[in-house]
């Protein structure tokens, strides 16, 4: 992101963009007492464009949005659920899920192909679809962001973002809201995205867009490098800021809206990194000199997904070399003989080998919530990006109960 991109976005507190409405109600589906159930609808039919996990037991609902959104590259609606993924649950899930987009679509009165599904929480278990039936007609039109605490699990606080920027001198609102804090580890974690926008934006570049900006932020989080059956990041634009409809991407605002677009799109990946199941801090990795950036970016993921790095972080333990044997992991050009590590910018190595610091120093440095470990392949002018959590004993405790 360019400097004049970057000031072209206006972060506000969160806000919905114009025609866009929410509503998250408790309908018992689990055992926690929280909001499990919602929707969210825009006034009028938006563009659509997502993407999905690749695991290859992709839940149903998950399944069902991509075929919905691949139509036409529109929708209007989503129905929303957590406590249950509706995961490896075969006919009967797929029914399930059919059954539920038929049945927001009858309550909105729209077209059923305007309708997605999305589905977070214990795999393998059925939906309970007598109480979906009866908390539907529940749900009412609101403004809030009660949909955003709806689909969460183990997360301990919604994930959101919003920005406003400027498009054909009409100010257009950019808002995201997010799940996710264990099984994370995505590849289009368990990870529920959603964007909103009151853009006008052709759904194929609006596909396009969404798929480029989630290779660098979505897909470069990890918490426990287990990628869900339910991931699923969408984006709705509804075109009521009434900018003239960005068509391609050297139209002359199109540099603006993805800047804002992608700005959003990261928010939410680092807030589900930093609230990863267990997480006291959140890790950020910044490679450079690397020869392209997909080396760059697998290089930095490696890092913060190493289980030796983010328990080494979770002790302040400034041990480098924990760092050094992920980086020397992956299948990338560098050069062995001058790789260069920082944290939280004091150098600890410089040509492959060990640099004078004070250990004592860095270690009070990673107390933080959040530590920044630098890299350098000295192979080429890439850049690349990653983001993730420690590793704590509360990851276990978490896990070790999780169905129960």
């Amino acid at each position: 992101m360019t400097q004049d991109e970057e000031s072209s976005i206006n972060q506000i507190s969160f806000t919905w963009p114009k025609g866009f409405y929410n509503d998250g109600i408790k309908i018992g589906l689990g055992t926690v007492d929280k909001k499990d159930f919602g929707y969210l609808f825009s006034q009028v039919p938006a563009a659509a464009a997502g993407t999905y996990t690749t695991n290859k037991f992709q839940a149903a609902p998950t399944k069902l949005t991509k075929e919905t959104i691949n139509v036409d590259h529109k929708l209007q609606a989503v129905i929303l659920n957590s406590a249950i993924a509706n995961s490896c649950t075969g006919a009967q899930g797929t029914k399930d899920a059919h059954t539920e987009q038929q049945w927001l679509a009858d309550a909105l009165n729209i077209d059923t192909n305007l309708v997605g599904v999305a589905s977070t929480g214990l795999i393998g278990a059925y939906l309970d679809m007598d109480k979906i039936k009866a908390g539907l007609p529940k749900l009412q039109p609101k403004t809030g962001d009660d949909v955003s605490q709806a689909i969460l699990t183990t997360d301990k606080k919604p994930k959101q973002a919003c920005v406003q920027v400027t498009l054909d001198g009409k100010t257009v609102t950019i808002t995201g809201f997010a799940k996710g804090s264990g099984m994370i580890h995505p590849k289009m974690a368990t990870m529920l995205g959603f964007v909103t926008t009151d853009a006008a934006i052709d759904g194929d570049l609006l596909q396009a867009t969404l798929s480029a900006g989630v290779d660098t932020t979505f897909n470069q989080i990890t918490v426990d490098g287990d990628t869900s059956t339910n991931d699923m990041v969408v984006v709705l634009a509804n075109g009521m800021a009434q900018n003239t409809e960005l068509k391609t991407t050297t139209d002359a605002d199109y540099d603006t809206f993805a800047a804002g677009l992608h700005f959003v799109l990261g928010e939410l990946a680092k807030q589900i990194a930093a609230d990863g199941e267990g997480a006291t801090k959140l890790i950020e990795a910044n490679v450079t000199e690397a020869l392209n950036p997909t080396e760059a970016q697998s290089v930095a993921k490696a890092v913060v997904g190493s289980s030796l790095v983010k328990a080494a972080i979770f002790g302040d333990d400034p041990n480098w070399g924990r760092i050094i044997a992920a980086i020397g992991m992956v299948d990338a050009t560098m050069d062995i003989d001058h790789v260069a590590i920082s944290a939280n910018g004091i150098p600890l190595v410089k040509d492959s080998v060990a640099l004078p610091f004070d250990e004592t120093m860095v270690s009070e440095s990673m107390k933080t919530s959040k530590v920044t470990i630098d890299v350098s392949l000295n192979s080429g002018t890439a850049t690349g990006q990653a983001w993730g959590c420690d590793l704590t004993y509360n990851y276990v405790k978490i896990n070790a109960s999780y169905h129960t």
